[in-house]
Parts: C-alpha cells; structure tokens; sequence
C-alpha cells in the first residue's frame, strides 16, 4: 500500500488479501461500505485496518476504497467481503440508475400549465 516510483506498490494486491482471490459474498464495484460503528480488533491485518481507517470518515463506494487505498478493486472486494462476515462494515446495493421520463407525460404537464396560465 506504500507506493514507490513508478506508483507500483511495494506489497503486491495478492498479499493484501492473504492470498484470496474471490470474495466471500456478492459485492459491486458501486457498492456503498459504511463502518459498523463496532471497535477495531486488534488482530486486523494491516489492509482491512486501512479500509476501516478510511471508512470512519464516511461511507464510500468500493471503487472509491479502492483509489484511496492505491490497491486494485478485487482486492478491496475480498477486504470488503471479509470485513462484512465479521460484521465490521455494512453494504448497500448501488443506486440503481433513474428509469428515463416519459415524454408524453411531460408534454401534458406543460399543456395543463399553459392552459391554466390563459385562464
């Protein structure tokens, strides 16, 4: 997590991760992690206290963890995932994308305005 020129990390993802490489539950990139509020055990390896750390100031998205903590976002997914089975952060879906407005409605809205404007 410590970078170096060229701004390689010197500890490979692989190893923030203690050698996990899939997550152990469904997590999005997009995924909101809020802290659990609970204190942190002091066994925590080194990467799951940072992702603690960075979370005390706010909720952010998994990608967000990902560029504060310089380390890919499958590995703060695995980090994200453990922290979540041991209850020490919580997940919330993304926000599903605003389904497009219908134009027709939005047309008679406008007529039903300007029809009350002439009154």
């Amino acid at each position: 997590m410590t970078g170096r020129r060229g701004g390689r990390p010197l500890v490979p993802a692989y190893l923030s991760t203690g050698g996990v490489a899939r997550p152990s539950r469904a997590l999005e990139r997009l995924s909101v992690l809020t802290a659990g509020g609970e204190p942190t055990p002091a066994d925590l390896p080194a990467a799951q206290a940072a992702l603690l750390e960075e979370l005390e100031h706010g909720s952010l998205t998994v990608q967000e963890a990902a560029a504060l903590l310089r380390l890919p976002v499958s590995a703060v997914l695995v980090l994200a995932a453990d922290l979540l089975d041991r209850d020490l952060v919580l997940a919330r879906a993304p926000i599903p994308p605003a389904r497009r407005f219908d134009p027709d409605l939005l047309k008679r809205v406008a007529d039903g305005l300007r029809d009350l404007k002439h009154r």
